[in-house]
This record gives C-alpha cells, sequence and structure tokens, in this order.
C-alpha cells in the first residue's frame, strides 16, 4: 500500500504525526510504500530567520497565546518521545527544504532527510530555509554537501516541488499533516498510532474486496 504524507517540515504537528506514523507501520503486518508531499504552512519569503516564537506571537494574537500553543504541542510531542526546542526554533521558508527532500530521494534517502529536517528545526535552531544550512544537513546524512549545494543553487526541481504544492491545494489540504492511503484514502491530523493501524487495516481490507 502506498501512503502520501502531505506535510511541511516546520510543523510540529506533522513531526508528531511522522513519528506515530512510524510506529504504526513498524507494527503492521503490510507492505507498504512511504512518499512525502510538500506543503508550506507559510509560502511567504522571510527576509530573516526570527525566533519562532516571536513570529507565532505576531501571527496568533500575541506572546501569551503563542506560549500557550508552543506548551500544549511540546507536551504533546513529549508524549511520543519527541524533544522540540521552540526557544532555539527560527522561522523559515520552506521551498527549498522540500526540493533538498526530493533531492534526497534520488539517492533513496528520503526518510534519513526529513528525520534531519524536523531534527534540524526543532532541536537544534538550524535555518532550514539557508541553502548553506541545508547543504550541511544532506552532508550530516551521507550525501555530498558540494554536490547538494549546487542542487539547491540551480532551477532543478523547483517547477516539480511547485506542481506539487499545487497538487496539495486542489486537493483542498489546508492543514497537515495529512495522510492518503492507496491513493484515495484520507486520514487528517497526527492521529494516534491504534487510529493509524486500524486505518491502514481497513484499507487493506476494502483493497482487497475492491479486487
Amino acid at each position: 500500500m502506498e501512503i502520501e504524507i502531505y506535510a511541511d517540515v516546520i510543523c510540529p504537528w506533522c513531526y508528531i504525526g511522522k513519528r506515530r506514523l512510524d510506529e504504526a507501520i513498524a507494527s503492521y503486518e503490510g507492505e507498504v510504500t512511504v512518499r512525502y508531499r510538500p506543503f508550506q504552512l507559510d509560502p511567504s519569503p522571510v527576509p530573516e530567520p526570527l525566533p519562532l516564537v516571536e513570529a507565532l506571537a505576531g501571527k496568533f494574537g500575541g506572546p501569551e497565546r503563542a506560549r500557550q500553543m508552543v506548551a500544549h504541542v511540546t507536551q504533546v510531542a513529549a508524549g511520543d518521545g519527541l524533544h522540540l526546542d521552540y526557544d532555539r526554533a527560527v522561522i523559515a521558508n520552506t521551498f527549498d527544504a522540500h526540493r533538498l527532500v526530493s533531492y534526497a530521494t534520488d539517492h533513496g534517502r528520503t526518510a534519513e532527510m526529513v528525520e534531519a529536517l524536523y531534527q534540524a528545526h526543532f532541536n537544534h535552531g538550524v535555518d532550514v530555509g539557508s541553502r548553506e544550512a541545508l547543504a550541511a544537513l544532506a552532508g550530516d546524512i551521507g550525501l555530498d554537501p558540494a554536490d547538494a549545494r549546487r542542487f539547491l543553487d540551480s532551477d532543478e526541481r523547483v517547477a516539480d516541488v511547485e506542481a506539487q504544492l499545487a497538487t496539495a491545494r486542489n486537493l483542498g489540504i489546508t492543514s497537515v499533516p495529512m495522510f492518503v492511503l492507496a491513493g484515495k484514502y484520507a486520514v487528517s491530523g497526527a492521529q494516534e498510532v491504534q487510529t493509524l493501524l486500524a486505518a491502514l487495516a481497513e484499507v487493506e481490507q476494502r483493497e482487497a474486496a475492491a479486487h
């Protein structure tokens, strides 16, 4: 079964959703192929990498509200064994990060690249909008950082990522993570592991019945 994950690497719920899906797949007996699809929470240009909490305060009604949101998602993530360091995280435009995932996919390193991007943003305060930082992350997972930088500085995969972002819009996806199972069954949000397992089993049965 193919699972498409529409997600953004600066989305905490996407990081939580990925961790839960990884757990679900680990205890699922069927064959699964995971494909990452790009989504941008905010496609606006980012002139400078401001502290994320500061940016959230501007977007969601002030520092107090931002701190409440951050505290909640940090607590949920901790329950899944993930550490989110919002004191270090900075805002970024993720278009090039999505291109880098595509580059890593060509080299058979999709999962490692996606995980490295989440960790860079949420644990290490890395600006994942910086091509220099992205090339270094590629190097961290065993890819050639100089070639990754050459790729990022070219226009390779720009049209491809733009087309995939447009596909997400055309599908009506407005929040992520969004999991699409077998090309037609959508599961929205960072669902619990058992919920994801139940969805996998149900889709498997439906697909078998359809054939």
